[in-house]
């Protein structure tokens, strides 16, 4: 066995569990006890850190170093770590992009059969009624591209139907809608203009070992705002514009991105822009706001507005109606406890009522 095989076994051993005898390891090793201790030495200059003791008791111990050496997985562990990865970038934890750049670095050695597991473990897997699952391998590869800046080709299902294939500069992964969707910001070689895919549309997706190498390109207003516009109000045919009381920054805290896009209307005030298919898409996304607001624009969605306000008023009234007389009746027990029970026991001994 040449060296290095036998040190990269020697640190599999180690992680396997807390601690081995100096005679196990070089069995399991089939080397003597000075070679195993120069394989030793070898990972502790690699950065691990290599505990020893001596005595009947001692033995060598993988312990905590000051920096996180390289980890060696067995093609299970790499699948669930990949897993693990997937789900943690596909969720409004702040870490997302670093779960992105790991899964991307395990994408790239991942050897043929534990990517078939990663892709039973997907078939195997459902998705809740209304939303589309993401595919892990796409998602690994995106996320490989954009570090890479290469060159990818996909086929995309538009929000249509229609199929096409797409060479594109992959700039940017990033996920919206409340944490639910992830969206590929790109420069679409073929159209010559920045587009945005969203990645569970996305299949069929090539990367050949002498892709083409790029400079990327930069949206006008950056990444995040040219993502912000094209899936909150540019794809669609009515908008709305409205007043808030706030400034951008303490607002954005309070209104979800995927609702619309805020920007400075005075040194107190916002405008909030929202796009939507109809403009009753469009009262329900105001009432997402979840924040005051005064239409500006357009006229047609005031009687909307009033509409669904007065149905909401109703539905309140409604509960508050059936509720009364049960309050009413709470109260009056409340204020008169002896009556009530006064009345009871009249009633039971007068053979009015009975007890079961």
């Amino acid at each position: 066995m040449a060296p290095s095989t036998r040190v990269l076994r020697l640190l599999s051993l180690l992680q396997s569990r807390r601690e081995w005898s100096g005679a196990d390891l070089g069995a399991r090793l089939e080397v003597d006890v000075r070679t195993l201790r120069r394989d030793v030495d070898r990972l502790r200059d690699l950065g691990y850190t290599v505990t020893s003791s001596s005595g009947p008791g001692g033995g060598y111990r993988l312990g905590h170093g000051k920096v996180t050496p390289p980890l060696l997985l067995d093609d299970d562990e790499a699948v669930a770590v990949a897993v693990a990865l997937c789900a943690s970038a596909g969720t409004a934890y702040d870490g997302g992009d670093v779960a992105l750049r790991a899964l991307a670095k395990i994408d790239q050695v991942l050897p043929p059969r534990a990517r078939r597991k990663l892709g039973a473990i997907e078939i195997a897997t459902s998705a809740l009624p209304g939303a589309k699952s993401v595919d892990l391998r796409v998602l690994a590869a995106l996320a490989s591209a954009c570090r890479d800046e290469i060159e990818v080709r996909f086929a995309y299902e538009g929000a249509n139907g229609a199929a096409s294939r797409r060479t594109v500069e992959p700039l940017r992964l990033v996920l919206a809608s409340g944490g639910r969707r992830w969206y590929l910001a790109a420069w679409d070689v073929d159209r010559e203009d920045f587009r945005t895919f969203r990645v569970d549309r996305i299949t069929s997706i090539g990367i050949d070992d002498h892709a083409r190498r790029f400079t990327p390109r930069e949206p006008p207003g950056g990444i995040a705002a040219y993502v912000a516009s094209s899936i909150t109000t540019a794809p669609y045919q009515y908008r709305a514009t409205f007043a808030v009381a706030g400034t951008v920054a303490d607002l954005a805290a309070k209104v979800p991105s995927w609702v619309g896009i805020l920007e400075p209307l005075s040194e107190e005030r916002s405008q909030l822009t929202i796009g939507g298919d109809t403009l009753h898409a469009l009262v329900a996304l105001a009432l997402h706001s979840g924040v005051e607001l005064e239409l500006l624009d357009p006229p047609a969605l005031a009687p909307l507005l009033e509409e669904q306000a007065a149905r909401l008023v109703r539905a309140a009234a409604a509960l508050r109606s059936r509720r009364e007389p049960e309050n009413g009746a709470r109260a009056a027990k409340e204020r008169h406890p002896r009556a009530v029970r006064g009345r009871g026991v009249k009633a039971r001994a007068d053979g009015s009522g009975r007890s079961s």
